[in-house]
């Protein structure tokens, strides 16, 4: 690429977001706002889902699905020394969207 004003404005954003993220509050705190949102989005599936009987296996299928392929990207394959965080957010929210899920099934059981 050619080196112009966008292009150099865009490297000098990233650069300076990538050493925003490299403070570890901030990035924990980002993974705590995630399995938050997590928790927030197995309350809203299983509401959603819940109205109406008739997407229930399907939607049991996507989060089947949607959890699998997030444990293939982060514990599968080849050992990373470096964890990008999007990842690390990502494993977040499904562990909180997993959690809450148990919690609402347990709260229908009693």
């Amino acid at each position: 690429m050619q080196n112009t004003r966008i292009n150099r404005l865009i490297e000098v954003l990233g650069e300076q977001f990538g050493n925003w993220l490299s403070n570890p509050w901030r990035r924990i705190s980002l993974l705590v706002i995630s399995l938050l949102f997590g928790t927030f989005l197995g309350t809203a599936i299983s509401t959603i889902a819940g109205q109406s009987a008739d997407w229930d296996i399907v939607v049991a299928g996507l989060l089947v699905l949607f959890t699998e392929l997030v444990n293939r990207l982060v514990y599968g394959g080849r050992r990373q020394a470096v964890r990008f965080l999007w990842v690390d957010m990502l494993n977040a929210l499904k562990i909180g969207m997993t959690y809450n899920l148990f919690v609402e099934a347990l709260k229908l059981g009693s």
